[in-house]
């Protein structure tokens, strides 16, 4: 049966390297048929760029998803059209760039990939993901055999939301954005694994990735500054889910994490 390794938020410097070192070999202990990857943080903790996209499919991972984030690094929105491996929110408004899906293909077996955008505390221009959700779900089913669903939000309440909303209908809906693992992972009653938030793919010796003591002095004195990307305690984190093969269904989940 067919296993998607998803891998949470990449953040900068440290969580990219630590990704591209380790992706292939935790894949094959993992078996792992498909990998796909959070890297809206991969550029200094903002953004990505076409240089590390192509780094991190060259180091095996196989589909790239985005968030809020996506055209936080100049020029990506020229770039993103040349990377077929890469999805930006599929619920941004339709004159943006880049693709609202990925399909990837193993032994045969056809796993679709989409992100939906949340609509709260996100300010960034989104339509309903709901909405959106039914019509990629329309729009994808004669092409694919699974749909992985990326739910990029802020609140968890969406996210659960939108978990049930596609239970039985997506082979997984996984949260990500807030870069903190959550223990509730599981395949729902009617066959599809659910994670409110994967984590993060950086350090965690940090405050979501970033410079502790600048995080900390904005907090108390309310002065804006630059938040820099940490460096110590770097994880992967995310999760493995198993499909049927027939039912583009789950089987099983697990929470994954590796330290450096």
């Amino acid at each position: 049966m067919p296993k998607i390794l998803f891998l949470g938020d990449i953040v900068g410097r440290p969580g990219r390297h630590f990704v591209m070192e380790r992706v292939a070999a935790l894949r094959a202990e993992l078996d792992a048929d498909f990998v796909i990857a959070n890297a809206e943080n991969s550029a200094g903790g903002a953004g990505i760029t076409k240089k590390i996209a192509d780094g991190l499919i060259a180091a095996g991972v196989d589909a790239i998803t985005l968030g809020d984030h996506v055209w936080d690094q100049k020029n990506f929105e020229n770039e993103i059209d040349q990377l077929a491996a890469v999805c930006r929110p599929a619920n941004l408004p339709e004159q943006n760039p880049g693709r609202t899906h990925v399909i990837v293909e193993r032994n045969g077996f056809r796993l679709a990939v989409f992100t939906l955008l949340g609509r709260n505390y996100l300010a960034l221009k989104s339509s309903c993901p709901f909405r959106m959700a039914d019509l990629k779900l329309t729009e994808l089913k004669s092409q694919c055999d699974a749909v992985f669903v990326e739910a990029h939000m802020e609140a968890t309440s969406e996210k659960i939301a939108l978990g049930w909303h596609l239970d039985g209908r997506a082979s997984a809906v996984v949260g990500t954005h807030t870069h903190v693992p959550t223990a509730d992972g599981r395949v729902l009653p009617q066959g599809t694994a659910y994670l409110t938030d994967a984590g993060m793919c950086g350090p965690y010796a940090s405050v979501l990735g970033r410079d502790v003591s600048q995080v900390l002095a904005t907090f108390k004195d309310g002065m804006k500054r630059r938040f820099p990307v940490a460096e110590g305690d770097v994880r992967i984190a995310g999760c493995l889910i198993e499909v049927d093969a027939d039912s583009g269904l789950s089987l099983s989940f697990q929470r994954v994490e590796l330290a450096k």
